[in-house]
Order: structure tokens, then sequence, then C-alpha cells
């Protein structure tokens, strides 16, 4: 491991450090998977206000913005043992941390990085997605959300749907057009916005394991200073591709804690608390865990590889792949080894029984990512796209040719 702040630390060493400001997870811990069924903030911000002065939540950021300066060998060795203790679901957190934080790194003035990355892996301000329009999912270049230089201001106007996090962060990352009249890829800005900004409305949307981490959003003539820009004009559509690079690894390495199991304990926790069910002992419901499990173990391999660069591309598309599978195939073989009672709302694992179809929507659905991995991992041609090529204003109203 190389030299990080002075210092070169084994994992030993790191366990040491880590000993003196978090408990080690024990294997009666019960954690959520990307906010399943809970709303809960504090116990992440408690973390992250404990860890950001050693930098541990985000190795690889530089010393002083909330990181140590880690290489990607350092940080996997680092994220490694902190799996053995007891760090809570940072998924109200994770925009911020696995998306915000590298794109502003890419993107980003030094003042930007120096105003924002801090707060961020302090757990101080948290930072919701204004991507997704009532129009523009999938196809998130058609997004019609305007805005307009004013002076010393940008005006925005639109409205954004199924904004994670919107409810109770602090800054939101917003993609505008800033030019209707050049296609729709190229007329792109990103910005970095205060949610308390006057003419900001969010409306929770539930879901149906009773999640409300997403939102509607609607913007009506909100002033935003021109430092809010995030790159230059124009560009924002390369600054939103950084950010869903990120996104799908991140969905694939699923940022939290550890799964509760000690050091080389060999069965996985999940497969351990199917034992009173009796599953354990039949052949072939033992063949189906360890489908379940193999494909896990292969989705932690390959997430990490995506993790490990600071620029996962569309590697981050197969990871996002793998983990949505790997948390399906665990929700759904732990009811189905319940029985009928693993139907009722009260059972082990009914949150992330109904939580899972949810998986392979968000975050861009499961068909976007295979489109991904075949046309820029496989080489596969491209779906057609005949409106790539004339002004987003004449695509909008069907003119397309």
């Amino acid at each position: 491991m190389r030299q990080t702040a002075g210092m070169t630390l084994s994992p030993d060493e790191i366990r040491a450090e880590l000993d003196q400001i978090l408990p080690r997870r024990t294997p009666d811990m019960k954690m959520t998977t990307m906010g399943a069924g809970s709303d809960d903030l504090e116990d992440g911000r408690r973390y992250l206000a404990a860890t950001v002065a050693g930098g541990w939540a985000v190795p690889t950021w530089p010393a002083g913005m909330g990181g140590r300066g880690a290489d990607p060998e350092e940080a996997k060795t680092i994220g490694t043992v902190l799996r053995e203790y007891a760090v809570p679901d940072l998924y109200a957190y994770a925009v911020g941390l696995g998306m915000v934080g590298p794109t502003v790194l890419a993107h980003g003035s030094e003042d930007q990085q120096r105003r924002w990355l801090h707060d961020i892996a302090s757990g101080t301000e948290i930072w919701c997605q204004m991507f997704s329009e009532p129009e523009a999912g999938s196809d998130l270049a058609n997004l019609a959300m305007r805005a307009e230089r004013d002076g010393d201001e940008w005006v925005l106007n639109g409205q954004k749907v199924w904004t994670s996090r919107g409810l109770y962060a602090q800054w939101g990352l917003c993609l505008a057009r800033t030019d209707p009249d050049i296609p729709k890829h190229r007329g792109l800005t990103m910005f970095g916005i205060r949610m308390d900004t006057p003419g900001i409305e969010v409306r929770p949307l539930a879901q149906m394991n009773g999640d409300k981490h997403f939102s509607e959003v609607f913007v009506t003539d909100a002033r935003v200073p021109l430092d809010a820009l995030i790159g230059d004009v124009g560009i924002g559509w390369n600054v939103a591709m950084t950010v869903l690079a990120h996104e799908r690894a991140l969905a694939g390495e699923s940022r939290g804690g550890g799964d509760g199991a000690a050091r080389n304990e060999r069965v996985p926790r999940w497969i351990q608390e199917l034992r009173p069910t009796g599953v354990v002992g039949d052949a072939l419901w033992r063949q189906r865990m360890m489908s379940v499990h193999a494909a896990d173990e292969t989705s932690k391999w390959t997430a990490a590889r995506a993790a490990a660069s600071r620029n996962p591309g569309p590697a981050g598309s197969g990871a996002k792949l793998r983990k949505v599978a790997s948390y399906k195939g665990r929700a759904y073989t732990s009811t189905d080894a319940q029985g009928a009672a693993g139907m009722l709302s009260d059972s082990d694992g009914f949150i992330e029984l109904v939580t899972a179809p949810s998986m392979s929507i968000r975050g861009g659905t499961d068909e976007i990512q295979r489109n991904i991995v075949g046309e820029r991992v496989l080489g596969l041609p491209g779906e057609p796209r005949v409106d790539r090529d004339i002004p987003w204003s004449e695509s909008r109203r069907g003119g397309a040719r």
C-alpha cells in the first residue's frame, strides 16, 4: 500500500484506527439496503461525521476535502476492512458520496470542490438528483427543464420526477436545457442548486414498500447564481454521463456496511438465517441458494473492478445488472423458503421482497443497461436514433426525419 497522510497502513493498522471511532459488526445486526423501509438520516450522519477526519468514507477524495488521497488499491483495502464494522445504510447520502462528489472532482471548479465536497463527506449536506422528467426518463436527453440567463443569474422552469432524496436534500444536481435550437444532447447544462430556493416545490412519491425517497419537483422561475453551473454551458450531457457512470457503479457496489459475517466466515449470513426454515438441508434448495451466492460473489468482484476506477464508464452498467440480479435472487429465495408466511408484512425479508422489483428500474432500467453493455462494451450496432442531429425544438414536436 502506498504512503497516505504520512503513513503506510496495513489492514490491521486500519482496524486499529477504525476501532477508535466505529463499533464492530455483530452477527445479529440487521441493516437495510438502498434505504429499503427506512428514512433514517441520523445513523448515516453520525457515521460520516465520525469518519470524515480520517477520510475513511471516501478515501480517494483529496485530503482536506473529506478524503485521504488514497489510490484505488488502498481504497479497496479500506473498503474490505470497513465491512467488518457497523457502517449504516448510506442510501440517503449516496447521491452526494457516489455521484456528485466524483462529478465535481471531474468537472467542477476548485471553489465548488472546496464549497461542497467536505460537507458531503461529513454528512452535513445531502444532495438529490434532478434528472428524469415525465417525458424524459429512459430518453434523458429529451428533457424540457429550461434554464435561461438573466444578468448574473440563471432562471429555471420545468418539472422533474423520481428525484432521488428530494424530500430531505439541501442541494440538487439539476440537468436543464439552455439551448433548444440545437440537437438535444448538445443543448444541456448542469447546475448545483439549493433546494430551498424560492420557486422550488418538492412533493414526495410513496412507494409500495412505504419509502418516500423519490419525489416530483416543480420549478417555477427559480433563480440561481452563475457559479451554480457545473462545467461549461452546453456540456451538460458529458457531465451527466459522468454522473450516470458513477451511479451505475454505485448501484453495483451498494454503498453501506458489511453483511455481518465475521472474517473468513464461509457461509453467507443470509443463508445462515434460513436454517430455521429447514431448506438448507435440501439438495434442490442448496443448489438454488448456491446459484444466488455464486452470482453474488461475481457481482462483488465486478463491482469492485468498476468502483476501483475514478471513471467507471460502461463497466458500471454490468455491475448494476449483476447487483440487481443478486439482490432479487436473495429476496425471492428468502421469501420462498418461508412458504406462505413469507408473504406476510411482518415476515423476515418482506421489505426486501416488495423493494426488489424497483431495483430493475431505479438508476436506469435493466434494458437501458443492456443496451449500454451491448453497444459500448460488446460493440454491437446501436439502435436507430433519427433525432440525434436535428434541433431539439423540432424533434420535440415530432419533427424527426
